[in-house]
Parts: structure tokens; sequence; C-alpha cells
């Protein structure tokens, strides 16, 4: 981790984070984990993931934006959040597209720093949302790595705004992060990498959540509670 000075009130002004999240609509989210576990059960879950990280991203004390898809559902995220969040549409015909779109939006608005983050880290801590946006300060680029080989996180200036890290990737395969982070260095960007995390795609990865999770922090979080609290995944899961 490393020890920036600068202040949250400072860099706020200027940085948002900008969390990518799928409308929460039964059958249409996690489909590993659906497969395992059932499209309701993985339905509420998935909604306890988003509220979760969400949130770390509050406590993190920077503005955000919730980027919706399908661009036609803002009307049930805005329901299901109470209208109480900002929230936009992700454009675009594949995940690099839509990715590149909102980080071009935010910095047409007059946003300097940028971090885009998914939903499926719902462990994920402020500390390090505040050390990526705080990182761009002293670097060009930030970035994630996941340990499935893709990134959870990724981030600019907006001077050294890199759009082709989203053109031809490979999206969910192993070589995500490599491949993007070989544009990056030949692009000649100074790039700080955050602590490698853990997306929740599969009952595995579920289950090492869990184990994780005991005793630490995130033990009192919305998806530790539901975990418990729910037959279905006390028996594939928790047991």
């Amino acid at each position: 981790m490393l020890s920036y000075r600068i202040s949250v009130d400072y860099m706020s002004a200027k940085s948002i984070i900008l969390l990518f999240i799928k409308a929460p609509v039964r059958g249409q989210v996690k489909s590993r984990l659906a497969a395992a576990i059932g499209d309701e059960t993985t339905l509420e879950l998935y909604k306890n993931f988003i509220l979760d990280i969400m949130d770390s991203v509050k406590k993190s004390g920077y503005p955000f934006r919730i980027c919706y898809y399908p661009t036609d559902a803002g009307t049930d995220v805005s329901s299901w959040l109470a209208g109480q969040y900002r929230i936009m549409p992700q454009h675009g015909g594949d995940l690099g597209e839509r990715m590149e779109n909102a980080f071009i939006r935010c910095f047409s608005e007059g946003f300097e720093r940028a971090i885009l983050i998914g939903s499926d880290l719902p462990d994920l801590t402020p500390a390090v949302l505040q050390e990526a946006l705080a990182s761009l300060a002293e670097n060009d680029a930030v970035i994630g790595p996941a340990s499935d080989g893709g990134y959870y996180l990724i981030g600019f200036h907006k001077h050294t705004f890199t759009p082709q890290v989203f053109h031809g990737i490979p999206w969910s395969t192993e070589s995500v992060f490599q491949e993007t982070m070989t544009i990056l260095q030949n692009s000649a960007l100074s790039v700080h990498q955050t602590p490698k995390w853990n997306d929740v795609d599969t009952v595995e990865d579920l289950r090492a959540l869990w184990q994780r999770s005991k005793d630490a922090e995130f033990d009192t979080s919305r998806t530790m509670m539901y975990l418990m609290n729910n037959e279905v995944l006390v028996k594939k899961v928790i047991s």
C-alpha cells in the first residue's frame, strides 16, 4: 500500500469512481453462480454484492456514479435504489466500448481523475479505492489485477487517458490483465498496481469469500449475513 499523503477532500473535487453494475434482474446476472445455486438466490446475492461495494465507495469519500447495463434498465435501477444515487447507462457494443465511453463522458464533464470498478468484489475496501485515486497524482494510470487473470479496477488521469486499452481485448479470458498491461507499457505510461483481489463468479469463489471473511471486518456485511441466513447457500457454501 502506497503512503500517499494527498487528502481525500482535496482530490475528491475533481475525482470520481464509476461503479459498473448489471441491472439486478432474475436470470440475467452471475450465470455461473446461478447454474449452481439458482436464479432467485443468485439475484438476491448479487443485490447484496452491489450494496456492499457501494458502502465501500461511500466510505472512500469520493463522488461516484452507478453505471448500469442494459441501457433501458434505468427506471428499474433507480427504483431499486430509491432514487438516492446518481446513475448513468453504459453505452457501447461490448464491455470495452462501454468502459471507454464512461471515461470519456466523465472527463468531458470536467473530472480530472477517474477509476472504474466492477460489482463482483463485494469485500473491496475503501482503502484500495483511496489508494487508486491518490496514485493518479503521481502516475498516468492505475490498475487492479484480479485473481482470474482479469482486472477489477482501472483508472486514468484526464490527460493520460488511453482508449486503446479497451480495444481488441478478449474479455472474460485469463489474458485480459496482461494484454492491458502490455498496451499501457507500450504507451510509455507510468502505472500503479493496487493489490490483487478476488472476483466472485462461482460457488468456489463464494466459498473463498466466506472463508477469508470470517472474523474479519466484512463478516458483518450484507453479503455475509445473507450467506448465513440462506438455506441453499448454507448447504453449498458454508457447510
